[in-house]
């Protein structure tokens, strides 16, 4: 999750790219070459992303369906012109695994440090990002910059990690309903998306990867690493997991709804949460339609706000969400069925994890609130899993894992991984 009034951190999209692009190059005439060099190579990745974001939209479209394939096969790839300095990288289409079982096909990015990768291959993050929406073009691997929201991503290149990120089911790629469901907190989709995700970055002809992997996830993505930790040892065999690292979680999902629904943010993301819900359980689940949650202004809302992304459509969310504040639940989901068992179902922490837990908390955070983080560290410690807990001081949703890396690139180290 990601709140709509503390979107994360990101250079932003056409107009703020193309305003960069002019200051860049007219403050490398006013203050000289040297630093012309930095301005330029910044300018020149903006430019290439315009040009990106203008002719990508073929490559996430499946006209027909695909042959199913094993998970992480590669369906196509492409390699993107603005990758960072100092890294390559590619567009994927890769099959994964819903959480009925399905073949489905998900699309992301693959980041990797340029020249040649060490004896058994670099080690891969796999990375689940916040929320950004849940239609196909608020996939972040879509627009100018597909890595503005991967966050501590140069830190890992710099350490020497492949860094894959994942767009989840439903999102990027542009094909038949039944091989892009939706995804949205739905924690063993998600989960598989983040490991299928490393299976395409060791598929590439070129990243180097090898089969250390760590998971990092950030609110809605962390739920996705936690499920994707859980998942590894049965869904993944193949792959040596670290650890698993995640700031401000979204876990309670119940408890978090229940707070979050009397403002903005909380009626957002119920309305992205409980249409993903309905649209994948209920076919199968009596009682999963929305009018059995939703007032009726809320439900007649639905699609209207699922169509929206939380970057660059903050405004129109805002205009038709406010009006719901305070009528948005029909019936406490806590406590009602099938909605209960399903959040439950859907949070993470049924299982110890079998490897080590880094857990960073904004004490500020007023969306992810500090005590429901606090309780899901103290369940984990509890059923046996190793964790390391931080609390970010000053701090609230938005920033919480960009200023947690260098805690998180330390807790690496520690697990024998570079840092």
């Amino acid at each position: 999750m990601s709140t709509p009034n503390e979107p994360p951190p990101g250079r932003g999209r056409r107009a703020i790219a193309l305003t960069l692009i002019a200051v860049g190059l007219t403050i490398a005439v006013v203050v000289g070459l040297a630093f012309a060099t930095s301005f330029w190579s910044a300018g020149t990745r903006l430019a290439e992303g315009v040009v990106e974001e203008q002719t990508e939209g073929p490559f996430y479209r499946v006209d027909e369906p695909v042959a199913a394939a094993a998970p992480g096969t590669l369906v196509r790839s492409e390699q993107i012109a603005n990758a960072p300095v100092g890294s390559t990288a590619w567009r994927v289409l890769y099959h994964s695994t819903d959480v009925h079982g399905t073949d489905i096909v998900v699309s992301g990015v693959v980041v990797a440090p340029v020249g040649d990768p060490p004896p058994g291959g670099r080690p891969i993050v796999s990375w689940g990002h916040p929320t950004t929406g849940a239609a196909v073009k608020c996939a972040p691997s879509v627009g100018i910059d597909p890595f503005d929201l991967i966050e501590g991503l140069q830190q890992l290149l710099d350490a020497g990690y492949v860094v894959a990120a994942t767009d989840y089911s439903g999102m990027g790629v542009d094909g038949p309903a039944a091989q892009t469901p939706d995804s949205y907190l739905i924690g063993v989709t998600e989960g598989n998306n983040i490991l299928d995700a490393a299976r395409a970055a060791r598929a590439l002809d070129g990243p180097g990867a090898g089969t250390e992997l760590a998971l990092w996830g950030h609110s809605q993505g962390g739920q996705a690493a936690l499920f994707a930790a859980q998942l590894a040892p049965t869904y993944a065999p193949e792959f040596d997991l670290k650890g698993v690292a995640v700031a401000a979680p979204a876990t309670g999902l119940a408890a978090l709804l229940k707070a979050d629904i009397p403002d903005i943010s909380g009626v957002t993301i119920g309305q992205y949460a409980f249409a993903a819900y309905a649209s994948v359980y209920g076919p199968t689940t009596p009682g999963a339609e929305l009018d059995t949650i939703l007032t009726a202004p809320a439900a007649a809302l639905t699609d209207e706000m699922n169509a929206l992304c939380l970057i660059g459509e903050n405004k129109e969310l805002h205009s038709l969400g406010e009006p719901l504040i305070g009528d948005y639940l029909a019936a406490d989901p806590a406590t009602t069925e099938p909605w209960a068992t399903l959040l439950a179902e859907n949070t993470p922490g049924s299982t110890p994890l079998t490897v080590p837990l880094f857990v960073a908390q904004g004490d500020d955070d007023t969306l992810v609130h500090p005590d429901v983080t606090a309780a899901f560290v103290q369940h984990e410690r509890d059923i046996g899993t190793s964790v390391t807990a931080e609390t970010i001081e000053g701090t609230g949703h938005g920033l919480v894992a960009d200023r947690a890396m260098p805690a998180v690139m330390t807790w690496l180290g520690s697990l024998g991984l570079p840092n």
